[in-house]
């Protein structure tokens, strides 16, 4: 084991030590307080990564069960913190990650993007939207982002960078530094357009749920993004283009889609089926309220179906490692924060902060403090999940009981996980892959994911807020 590891590993160890040496607050069970001390070593660990999520997240429940099982007595029993595995919430990440795959094994992802490039991508900037709406597109079945941008999007323009003749080297600025940083902040818009879009949209969603006491479904989640989502996607190429303008300017679009289509061969019956179940997929999603199914069961009969289909295999499910290290750590922080609750911590977390800290009758002046922090120290962490984890609860309960109104800080918070990752080449797992191609350097990324999240920011904070409102008041969510 190297001295890097070590110490991260020794320190995940010291932290739940120390909590449980330092004496109980008042009005707090131990048991919780206990738990707390797992928890919290949990997410140092989601930010230090001396181990992968899953592994992080089962040593976190095996602790877990042991401290329950001595100290939990009839108030909390060990089965509490598997709970997570029998979320929806789970399960929905995990089923849609087989769609996901299916975008990718299938091919239909890149014909869609050639087929685009073709109609739109005779000039640099259309393929700057031609990224953001094949990413709108496909982002309602990819909840892995990094599987999205980093999978489909960034093969396909990283190819059309080359067929430009923009070297990462000789001449990024040709056409590839415009190209590669679009596809990231595109896709830190798309990601909070829909629930199904990025992994943690949905632990977040969780997490808040019981802690403002709030519900929104797939479609609820999807209407109140739309407006400030649609902005930010129609504001975006734009904005890059203008701030770092390619020299190349026009393409020869037809010749790239020609080739690209040619190569993939004519569509074939998976292509088709995929497409089918797709649209049905979304159309459940929109009117699950309608039909009286929640999006969970819409995801797992989707996977069921490719899978009887022949759309992708078993042995395919097999391989997709993203879906089953979600389906791991996400159950487990999901257990873990459901037995905090239980244990009233958040009870107890929320009532010290409500004694020591007041914004008076300013409640709104609360939330536009909780936002602007939400997005700036997005700065400190590599990992949306790690995020949520450690500051979602926080934010929500500080939100709680300085009065700011549940649903329109919920929105806020679920939304600026995604676009406050704009910020840094490594704000997102989709960054590195897209930043590694060499096209684009730190401080131009660092000034375009700024402007881009600080952007987002206010249109979120203006326009958002009043389609929020609106849709609040007309009892749509």
């Amino acid at each position: 084991m190297s001295k890097d590891k070590m110490w991260k590993l020794l320190l995940l160890l010291a932290i739940p030590i120390i909590v449980a040496l330092i004496p109980t607050p008042a009005g707090l069970p131990q048991i919780a307080w206990l738990l707390f001390g797992l928890y919290l070593s949990a997410i140092v660990g989601l930010v230090l990564k001396p181990y992968s999520e899953p592994v992080i997240l089962l040593g976190t429940i095996a602790a877990s069960a042991v401290v329950i099982g001595n100290f939990g007595g009839d108030a909390i029993k060990v089965s509490e913190v598997l709970k997570g595995y029998s979320s929806g919430t789970t399960w929905l990440v995990f089923a849609a990650f087989t769609l996901s795959a299916a975008f990718v094994i299938t091919g239909l992802g890149k014909r869609i993007s050639y087929i685009l490039i073709g109609k739109l991508g005779n000039t640099t900037l259309g393929l700057g939207y031609v990224t953001a709406i094949l990413d709108l597109l496909i982002a309602p079945a990819t909840p892995s982002n990094t599987a999205r941008a980093g999978g489909i999007v960034f093969p396909i323009i990283n190819s059309v960078s080359v067929a430009l003749g923009s070297d990462p080297n000789e001449s990024p600025r040709k056409a590839g530094h415009y190209l590669m940083v679009n596809i990231y902040m595109v896709t830190k818009t798309t990601s909070y357009m829909f629930l199904t879009a990025m992994a943690p949209n949905a632990l977040a969603l969780e997490m808040m749920s019981k802690i403002l006491n709030i519900q929104i479904s797939w479609a609820g989640w999807a209407l109140a993004a739309a407006v400030p989502g649609l902005i930010m996607l129609a504001l975006t190429p734009y904005i890059i283009y203008k701030m770092y303008p390619p020299e190349l300017k026009k393409v020869d679009n037809k010749k790239i889609a020609a080739e690209g289509l040619k190569a993939l061969g004519p569509m074939t019956l998976r292509e088709k089926l995929l497409g089918v179940i797709f649209c049905l997929a979304l159309l459940s999603w929109v009117g699950a309220d309608f039909l009286n199914i929640d999006a969970s069961t819409v995801a797992i009969c989707v996977m069921a179906v490719t899978l009887v289909l022949g759309v992708v295999t078993w042995d395919d499910v097999l391989k997709n490692k993203g879906g089953w290290n979600t389906l791991i750590w996400y159950g487990g922080i999901i257990g873990m924060s459901g037995v905090l609750t239980k244990a009233g911590f958040f009870k107890w977390l929320a009532t010290v902060l409500g004694d020591n800290l007041s914004f008076g009758d300013h409640a709104m002046v609360a939330l536009f403090v909780i936002m602007f922090i939400s997005v700036a120290i997005r700065y400190l962490f590599a990992s949306g999940g790690a995020y949520v984890a450690a500051m979602v609860p926080v934010f929500a309960t500080v939100g709680l009981v300085a009065g700011a109104p549940p649903m329109l800080l919920a929105l806020g918070l679920l939304f600026s996980n995604s676009y406050g990752g704009a910020l840094t080449h490594y704000g997102g797992a989709a960054a590195p892959i897209v930043f590694g191609a060499g096209y684009n350097d730190i401080r131009s990324w660092w000034i375009i994911g700024g402007v881009m999240a600080f952007l987002s920011l206010f249109v979120h904070m203006t326009i958002g807020l009043g389609w929020w409102e609106m849709l609040i008041s007309m009892g749509i969510i």
